[in-house]
């Protein structure tokens, strides 16, 4: 029997969020194995951002599946508290979410630990409870949680993990979860969340309020364009990751890196105003960026 994704069927309505992603998700040239695996790792990731953000499908199924009554359905840290109970059944049990248990086989299959999905549930917990960052540093512990994890599953789904390849793919990983924050300035305000550190703004004379207006003024363009030179110069540091492995994945790493400088030059193309909407690369860019990093130039 046919599926269609409905908001009665939680599991095809979250993975078919991986269409709209900034970057592959799974590409076509991946060999199969992978691209199902880190499907399976899209599907957690992407259940745990619906949650974090309460964007789970209308009618409470995400929350009957994790065993949440439904007076509790909209607390999201009730559901968080759900899901990771229901991620460690992933290691030793059976888990009750078809999302959990689509990822218990690759689990096993790759020998992965609970440390980078408990990261990215850590996350969507301090997304309840931090709604500012007073400075970059704290900032970067935050991507420590929210987006270093990803790049540490790739690796390891992959088989090609080792602590200096980890390290390069964090630093990729922070700058892609800083070119999204850069792009999403009004959306996470609309959050009541601001990803710009208190510092940053306190030292280019940015108000909270300036956020909200319908573009950006000066002070805060400068802001956005010193914020995205961090962001690329993390991108420079992350991108020898790219020539540290060969065939298919190569070009997949390359993908993500480019995906980030042509997102970072999309921002510069728009004078920095983010506010009037996301900021995004053209396919030509894109491609651009991919040739230069293939070839180790940038």
């Amino acid at each position: 029997m046919t599926r269609t994704p409905t908001a009665r069927d939680p599991e095809r309505a979250t993975l078919d969020k991986a269409a709209g992603e900034n970057f592959p998700v799974a590409p076509f040239f991946l060999p199969r194995a992978w691209r199902l695996d880190l499907m399976a790792v899209y599907g957690f990731a992407r259940l745990v951002d619906d949650i974090g953000d309460g964007d789970l499908a209308p009618g409470g199924a995400d929350a009957r599946l994790l065993g949440v009554s439904p007076d509790e359905a909209e607390d999201r840290m009730v559901l968080l508290d759900a899901f990771e109970a229901d991620l460690r059944r992933v290691f030793d049990g059976t888990p009750r979410h078809p999302l959990l248990r689509r990822l218990q086989p690759t689990v096993h299959r790759r020998s992965l630990t609970p440390e980078p999905f408990l990261g990215l549930i850590a996350a969507n917990r301090q997304d309840q409870l931090v709604t500012r960052y007073e400075t970059y540093d704290d900032l970067l512990a935050y991507c420590e949680l929210s987006a270093n994890p990803v790049g540490r599953l790739v690796l390891a789904v992959t088989g090609t993990s080792t602590p200096e390849r980890v390290r390069r793919s964090d630093a990729v990983c922070t700058a892609l979860q800083i070119v999204e924050h850069l792009q999403d300035v009004r959306e996470d305000l609309g959050r009541d969340r601001i990803y710009l550190p208190a510092a940053d703004m306190k030292r280019f004379h940015v108000q909270e309020s300036d956020l909200a207006a319908p573009t950006a003024g000066a002070s805060l363009r400068a802001l956005v364009a010193y914020e995205a030179e961090r962001a690329r110069g993390l991108l420079n540091e992350g991108a020898p990751l790219v020539g540290s492995v060969h065939g298919r994945l190569k070009l997949l790493l390359a993908g993500f890196v480019a995906g980030g400088r042509a997102a970072v030059h999309a921002i510069a193309a728009a004078e920095y105003d983010v506010l009037p909407g996301p900021p995004k690369p053209g396919r030509t860019r894109l491609l651009r960026e991919v040739g230069v990093t293939l070839r180790g130039e940038g």
